[in-house]
């Protein structure tokens, strides 16, 4: 089940990035708001609220109903600015959303269910932990399951393999790259420590082989001498 989530955002007259710095030191978060054929606008956000919606993952991928200054609007989180090493919000763009255009949007993938590969000692490697989609946004999902539960030893689970929502499609598919999304090997590790008793064993029966035709190819030893009798 998607999840609802609002913000209630205040028009923004001050400009400039001495504003800007003005409106964080406040606790406000300048943001943009753009798309659907409307002018831009620019407005401020609490940065508390903005950091609590932050929290949740499904607000990354989510429909938005933005309140400012007594009118609504259906967003979607488009760019975020983050600073570089505080926990601080710079900058958020917002997307104006249509209900008859096509979004494109990064969704995140929710592994689920256990590969029977990994009791056999195989470990689980993610090659793709997201994928870009374009749908409708009625069709805009929170997220796209895969399963591994049937996923064997040196298996991968490709784009293509993906079940996914109506209306949805992948754009990386739609450009013919069905790239892997997650395999399943034995580590490397594994594989030397269960090779080297077998090598060491072919090693020494070659050995052993090799003593033997070493044998074989010697001359038959000379009869020692007699000691030579006294006078």
């Amino acid at each position: 089940m998607r999840l609802h989530f609002k913000l209630n955002a205040n028009s923004r007259g001050d400009m400039g990035r001495g504003a800007s710095r003005r409106l964080r030191r406040d606790g406000l978060v300048p943001v943009v708001i753009y798309g659907a054929d409307k002018p831009a606008e620019s407005a401020v956000i609490d940065h508390n609220l903005l950091v609590n919606a932050l929290a949740n993952e499904a607000f990354y991928t989510s429909i938005v109903d933005m309140h400012i200054d007594g009118v609504d609007q259906q967003v979607i989180i488009k760019d975020l600015q983050r600073h570089p090493f505080k926990p601080k919000i710079l900058h958020v763009d917002f997307l104006r959303i249509s209900d008859k255009t096509e979004l494109r949007v990064h969704i995140p993938l929710h592994f689920v269910g256990e590969s029977p590969a990994v009791k056999a000692a195989g470990v689980i490697n993610h090659m793709v932990n997201e994928v870009e989609v374009s749908c409708l946004p009625k069709d805009l999902p929170a997220y796209i399951e895969v399963d591994l539960s049937n996923l064997q030893m040196d298996e991968s689970i490709h784009l293509s393999q993906l079940i996914l929502p109506a209306g949805l499609k992948l754009v990386t598919l739609m450009h013919g790259n069905d790239l892997p999304v997650v395999s399943v090997h034995v580590p490397r590790a594994v594989k030397e420590d269960e090779e080297a008793p077998a090598e060491a064993a072919e090693g020494a029966e070659g050995g052993a082989e090799a003593a033997k035709s070493a044998d074989a190819g010697k001359k038959p030893a000379e009869a020692a001498k007699k000691p030579e009798a006294k006078k």
